[in-house]
């Protein structure tokens, strides 16, 4: 065959090429704007549409520049977030929630009102109520109640705002902890901290905007979906990190892979999301611009700013700390210094707090005291160093579980189990808050004289993250962004800011 033969085959492969693309599945909907095709697809997408029907949400999303910081809708008291989440339930009844009268009921069999009608994960038959198992005191001036499981929390009892009436809907772990964090208890939604980042983006830019810290030795029962993005720009997640090795997987070059080599490979493949996005103008190729540049970033400034090595004695004294070890009390200390590099939004999930009684390790009056005094000392040297440094104000921390404990012993099948536990709850537990703004040496809600239900004050987790994001300088029932034709926001069609407890 001659080389005209052959030039002429090949343009007329490239025409068909060409032509086959205008009857393609892919040319029709993209250029069918209109039609239905292209209104599936804009669903399956993830609704990519920038930004909410409002003016003000729609400068949020800049693609280009995705977590640039950004100004809130009005002027925010705190600027950062250390959410600790105490994965399984703490019992309110061991540690704030004091019921002397509780005490006097130890033993006998639970009246009936307190069941008919109500939903219990494990409760069968007739439990018996369970008293108290620790020793309660008044604690400084304001007088909250703190239990002898957490004494150096108790030292700073007037720097907290305790919620001792929340309730929930929710009484499995997993769906308590998506409505908790995503607000609701199905999976696709995006979590508090990738609304905050979307909405702020964050101070550093050589750090994620939002960083997830672990421990207990198990994930949340939700999965790493309560950290997710849902139908927000994937570049808002949470990124995991960890406490020991690696602070991030795969954060180093592979061998005989140098820096300038691993530049050079992102620049290649960016070159080539830019031409797919000048193509397709998916947002979301500009995230995963964004999440390659990012990665980059955060092989120099990761390793720093995670290594709490460097910190000075006194320091890992104070927070309790154990270098090179996965534990709590690291996680804690590293949660600080992501906050003073700009980190927006930190979170915290300790597992291991879901006291049922099955063993002496869930038992509350075994157990939970071993768990209380592996974050005791170091939540309290978390709000006394943010203190010290001036952060305080502008850092709200917030600690709690997706719901609570009943004041009745847990038995299941009928049979009451070997040691003393208690079941989910939903109508009665006890949350905390500190800086950001947030009143000192307040304890808002009450619970009834055996501490099943709030009797005043109750707030439901919709109320939690509308105060967090009124906190940020955010108007939570016009914080939203587009999705499936709607406008959807984290409180979803509920919520009110607790202003009970906002200095």
């Amino acid at each position: 065959m001659t080389t005209e033969e052959l030039n002429n085959q090949r343009l007329l492969k490239e025409a068909q090429e060409k032509t086959a693309h205008f009857f393609s599945r892919r040319h029709f909907l993209k250029e069918s704007a209109m039609g239905f095709g292209a209104l599936a697809l804009g669903s399956l997408l993830g609704g990519c549409g920038l930004g909410s029907s409002n003016d003000y949400a729609q400068t949020l999303f800049d693609p280009a520049h995705p977590l640039m910081p950004k100004m809130p809708m009005f002027p925010g008291k705190a600027k950062s977030i250390i959410y600790l989440h105490m994965a399984g339930a703490p019992s309110q009844l061991e540690l704030f929630d004091f019921k002397p009268d509780l005490m006097k009921l130890d033993g006998q069999l639970c009246p009936q009102s307190l069941l008919e009608g109500k939903k219990f994960a494990f409760i069968r038959g007739v439990p018996k109520m369970l008293g108290p198992q620790a020793n309660f005191k008044q604690r400084g001036e304001s007088g909250a109640w703190i239990s002898d499981y957490m004494p150096h929390l108790a030292s700073i009892a007037d720097e907290i705002s305790f919620l001792k009436a929340c309730s929930t809907d929710q009484f499995n772990h997993a769906p308590a902890q998506l409505l908790m964090h995503t607000g609701t208890p199905r999976l696709g939604r995006p979590s508090i901290g990738s609304w905050a980042t979307y909405g702020l983006g964050t101070e550093n830019q050589n750090l994620p905007g939002f960083v997830v810290l672990t421990s207990g030795g198990r994930f949340p029962d939700a999965g790493k979906s309560v950290w997710g993005s849902g139908f927000l720009p994937s570049v808002y997640q949470g990124v995991q990190c960890r406490s020991e090795g690696d602070p991030v997987l795969f954060i180093k070059d592979p061998e005989g892979m140098d820096r300038d080599l691993r530049k050079a490979s992102i620049d290649a493949i960016n070159e080539v999301n830019q031409e797919e996005y000048k193509e397709f103008k998916d947002p979301e190729i500009l995230s995963r611009i964004s999440q390659y540049e990012m990665a980059y970033k955060m092989q120099i400034s990761v390793p720093e700013v995670m290594n709490i090595n460097d910190e000075p004695q006194y320091i890992h004294d104070m927070y309790g700390t154990k270098p090179n070890q996965a534990c709590f009390a690291n996680n804690i200390l590293l949660a600080r210094k992501l906050v003073e590099k700009g980190v927006r939004f930190v979170q915290l999930f300790d597992w291991g707090w879901d006291s049922h009684g099955t063993d002496p390790a869930n038992a509350v009056d075994i157990g939970l005291i071993n768990k209380c005094r592996t974050i005791d000392k170091s939540i309290t040297a978390l709000i006394l160093d943010l203190k010290q440094r001036g952060l305080l104000e502008q850092t709200l921390v917030l600690w709690g579980g997706e719901f609570g404990r009943t004041p009745m012993q847990e038995n299941r099948d009928g049979t009451q189990l070997p040691f003393k536990g208690r079941d989910h709850h939903t109508e009665a537990f006890t949350m905390w808050m500190a800086g950001g703004g947030i009143k000192k040496g307040t304890s808002y809600g009450q619970t009834d004289e055996i501490g099943y239900t709030g009797i005043s004050g109750k707030v439901v987790p919709f109320d939690i993250q509308a105060t967090i994001l009124n906190q940020l300088g955010f108007n939570h029932e016009k914080f939203t962004y587009q999705f499936q034709g709607r406008p959807f926001r984290l409180t979803d069609v509920s919520g009110r800011v607790i202003n009970e407890i906002v200095a």
